[in-house]
This record gives C-alpha cells, structure tokens and sequence, in this order.
C-alpha cells in the first residue's frame, strides 16, 4: 500500500501560498508508516516548530491499473474519506530554500491521519462532495470537490502514467484554503459532507 498526495489543486490555496498553478498534477508520497489510524492521537514531532494541517479528500484505488486513460479512471477508485497531510512547514520551507527535496517535511511518522471510508456511489452528490475539518471544535477549513483544478479521474490517469496503482493504495487529493498550525492539546475532528469520520488529538 502506497500513499499518493497531489498538491496545489485548489485556486485559494495556491493563492495563500503565493505558488505557480500548475499546468497537470503535482504529486509525491508518504510511507505506509506516515498513516495514522483511529483511535490514536497525532504525537508532535521534536524535529519541527511548525506542524501545518492541510485537509484533503482521499480516494481509495479498487483494482490494480497502469497508464488508465481517463475516461476510464473511475473505475479504479471506489470509496472516499477525509485525511490530513500534516507537514513540517520550517523543514519544508528550508528544503525549497536549499533546493533539496523535502519528502521530510511531508513524510514522516504519522503524518497522514485517515478516516473511514464510505463507498462513492452512497454520496448524495458525488460531482461536489463538501468535507472540512474542525479545530477544537471550531471549523478551520472547508472545501469542496466541484473546486479542485484536476479531477479525481483526470489525477488517476496521470499518476497511473508514472506508477502503477494498486488495490488499497490511497490518494490525497490537495488541500483547499485555510491551512494553519496544530499544537498539543488540539483537537481535529474530519467531516465527509456532514458526517464526522474521524477524530483524534495532538499530544
């Protein structure tokens, strides 16, 4: 199992983070070890000072596929959640800096909070699915699917071009506006429409 996470592909985050749109999408990965599941809390890191949230729907791939064209993406994905891709914000913007890669500032222990799934074809609406998150209670971002710059399918297709997708594997589907900073004693609760699915804490 591997997990896939695209960046930059909401407007208003791209803006609050003065980048480049991007002409196709943006993608890198996390180890299976950079999952956290429930019933665990999220244990802040000693290597950074600045542990971002970023909220994101996350796709499950159903059955194995290469080089999918498509119009035929939809059919290797199957059911949907909502995930964080915490990220080591100093690290991250010391890589750039340097020019170095900074999978150590998106890729470490537990950096990928995940909720339970629900199957796509259950949703009410699936062409716009809301999702957000709520920090201590108070909601802190929320997005929806009709914003995203590529689709779910038009981001299976071009992944599937680089690496072949397996069943199981997951993909992070960008972040909308709204990303900031958690801190122990926080609590993060992660919402598919208007369902919670998942909860924990930073300690």
């Amino acid at each position: 199992m591997k997990i896939i996470c695209i960046g930059r592909n909401y407007l208003a985050h791209i803006a609050e983070l003065d980048h480049e749109l991007p002409k196709e999408p943006l993608f890198f990965m996390k180890p299976a070890s950079a999952l956290l599941l429930p019933h665990n809390p999220f244990f802040y890191p000693d290597f950074s000072q600045e542990i971002d949230f970023e909220t994101e729907l996350v796709i499950r791939i159903c059955k194995p596929g290469r080089s999918i064209e498509e119009r035929f993406a939809h059919n290797y994905y199957d059911a949907i959640t909502v995930g964080i891709d915490f990220t080591a914000r100093d690290l991250q913007r010391r890589c750039i800096e340097k020019g170095l890669p900074w999978e150590i500032a998106k890729a470490f222990d537990s950096s990928a909070p995940i909720g339970e799934f629900k199957k796509i074809s259950e949703l009410h609406n699936p062409s716009e699915i809301g999702f957000g998150m709520k920090l201590n209670d108070q909601w802190a971002q929320q997005g929806n699917s009709r914003d995203m710059i590529f689709s779910f399918d038009r981001i299976v297709s071009h992944v599937s071009h680089f690496v072949t997708l397996k069943e199981g594997d997951y993909i992070f589907t960008g972040t909308p506006r709204g990303v900031g900073p958690v801190h122990v004693g926080d609590k993060l609760e992660l919402f598919l429409e208007d369902e919670s699915v998942f909860w924990f804490r930073v300690k």
